[in-house]
């Protein structure tokens, strides 16, 4: 067996993310390969028995590779166990970090053309040192607005690694 994962990551913590997934897996003696969705123009979904993507959000919008490769591939898709997930700083918040409340994944599931079999939403990580200014400024405002951390000095992980385990043993029962 062999399984696709793909990411779409702004500043790493979606890749992060699904690279952890990806040891799960490999521990479990399955194979998998990994690939970016910015890297991916055509893709033979074929050979894999099951695909995953995650994907982040920056202010309210996932990369664009997304919706091209689910328009693209939502036929072989809609037809093989897939699982998708999102990473977003909202997530953070208890009543924002499930696939019923996040409002994130919701509007993705809306508009899509694909139909994931297992979603599922992941709060991500707060890095400002690495932020350009433009960027650090932004962010500072939107989590000043949704009483977050503002401290541009600091780097917050709120990535719940238990919740992504979870989620990893969910997508190898997967039929």
């Amino acid at each position: 067996m062999n399984y696709l994962l793909l990411y779409s990551t702004q500043d790493g913590q979606t890749k992060k993310i699904i690279t952890h997934i990806a040891e799960n897996i490999r521990r479990a003696g399955i194979g998998c390969d990994l690939r970016d969705l910015a890297t991916v123009k055509h893709m033979n979904l074929a050979p894999y028995h099951k695909v995953m993507v995650g994907a982040s959000i920056r202010y309210g919008h996932f990369n664009s590779a997304l919706y091209k490769f689910v328009t693209s591939h939502q036929k072989q898709l809609n037809q093989m166990p897939t699982a998708f997930f999102s990473v977003n700083l909202t997530a953070r918040k208890p009543e924002k970090s499930t696939p019923e409340t996040n409002a994130y994944l919701r509007k993705f599931l809306t508009k899509s053309p694909w139909k994931p079999d297992l979603c599922d939403v992941f709060a991500g990580a707060l890095l400002y040192p690495r932020y350009r200014w433009f960027d650090r400024i932004m962010i500072q405002f939107i989590m000043r607005m949704t009483g977050g951390e503002t401290d541009t000095t600091k780097e917050v992980e709120y990535t719940d690694w238990a919740k992504v385990d979870h989620f990893s043993e969910m997508f190898l029962q997967l039929a």
